[in-house]
């Protein structure tokens, strides 16, 4: 038997010139002063920035030295035979005070080739959006590596970006090689690959907090765009009450949306992997055999692969997005089994 529980970890907190306060005011951080804090790493495996956990008796040990102590226990057996101790997801919540940079990421193959790392597919789901405020996905017109390398020079790739007006509520799913950016006002929860690798195209012509122009990564972005047109850029999220609705599927990560007025049943025993739980709206307790633990506004929690069963309980009413690795432990189709209590 073991003896884990739930995970909580400290927030990696990271200033940005485009940050702003709303993960203080509105989500909890614990940001000083009127610092520009534009994303908090909520789980990272990122070297130099791996997650310490925050609760119980692990309190202190680093995301890192606990995979490697309870390998399969802790994140599956087939994730920890693929990741070894390296940690697969990176799951951040951002406050786009400004607009972000324009930019691009690499795929597995390219990633790999250039830099010995893995690519980055991510997704985002929107808690926050002012009016007017944009994201940038694509483009809006066919395009080629010569046509993209005239814009640039000409300083209006901007204008043959695809934009979408964002509302609570809204998916982007962002594939490697998809051009994009986080428009100003916007605040959103990011669910990735652990990758750390961005190309910066374009970034309005402003300064970093060192007051030097930020690094642009022209030549190295030119063979990692797609630079196709596609029809559809954005999904809506809706959820069914006390019930899992996916929102996001891919071959590095599932996303579920869980939106609860009262206490439901989690059955895992089919599922082979750890498991996320975000929490966007509300709060909840979660209760195992051994234990609870309260689950608010703006945290995440790691429930361990070999926690199988498990309940959520809303004070009131809760929303969470709930993330896992498609990795099964039969040939079924890997789920989530909720009954209501």
């Amino acid at each position: 038997m073991t003896n884990l529980y739930p995970l909580k970890f400290e927030p990696v907190l990271k200033e940005r010139v485009w940050g702003g306060q709303k993960l203080r005011d509105n989500y909890g951080k614990n940001i000083p002063g009127d610092k520009k804090i534009g994303e908090s790493w909520e789980i990272s495996g990122i070297q130099g920035d791996i997650s310490v956990i925050s609760n119980g008796f692990l309190a202190g040990n680093n995301l890192e030295e606990i995979v490697e102590v309870y390998m399969g226990d802790l994140v599956g057996e087939e994730i920890f035979q693929q990741f070894g101790i390296e940690f697969p997801l990176l799951i951040k919540l951002i406050d786009a005070g400004d607009d972000l940079s324009i930019q691009v990421h690499p795929n597995d193959e390219l990633a790999k080739k250039r830099h010995h790392a893995y690519g980055k597919t991510e997704m985002w789901y929107v808690l926050e959006a002012e009016k007017d405020s944009k994201i940038y996905t694509g483009f809006n017109r066919e395009m080629d590596s010569k046509s993209y390398l005239k814009s640039l020079e000409a300083g209006n790739i901007h204008e043959n970006l695809n934009t979408e007006e964002a509302a609570p509520g809204d998916v982007f799913y962002i594939p490697p090689g998809r051009i994009h950016a986080i428009g100003k006002g916007i605040v959103l929860a990011e669910i990735q690959q652990t990758s750390d690798i961005t190309y910066r195209i374009w970034d309005w012509g402003r300064k970093g907090l060192d007051d030097k122009p930020r690094e642009l990564h022209t030549e190295l972005s030119v063979d990692a765009i797609d630079y196709k047109l596609y029809n559809n850029y954005k999904t809506s999220a809706e959820p069914v009450l006390n019930s899992s609705s996916n929102i996001m599927k891919s071959k590095y990560f599932t996303c579920n949306i869980i939106e609860l007025d009262k206490a439901i049943s989690i059955d895992y025993s089919l599922n082979d992997s750890m498991v996320i739980y975000i929490c966007t709206e509300g709060s909840a307790q979660l209760k195992w055999e051994d234990g609870e633990t309260l689950l608010k506004k703006g945290e995440t929690i790691l429930v361990p692969a070999i926690m199988e069963k498990f309940d959520i309980v809303p004070a009131n009413m809760a929303r969470l997005l709930e993330v896992y690795l498609p990795a099964n432990k039969t040939n079924e189709k890997s789920k989530t089994f909720i009954n209501e209590n």
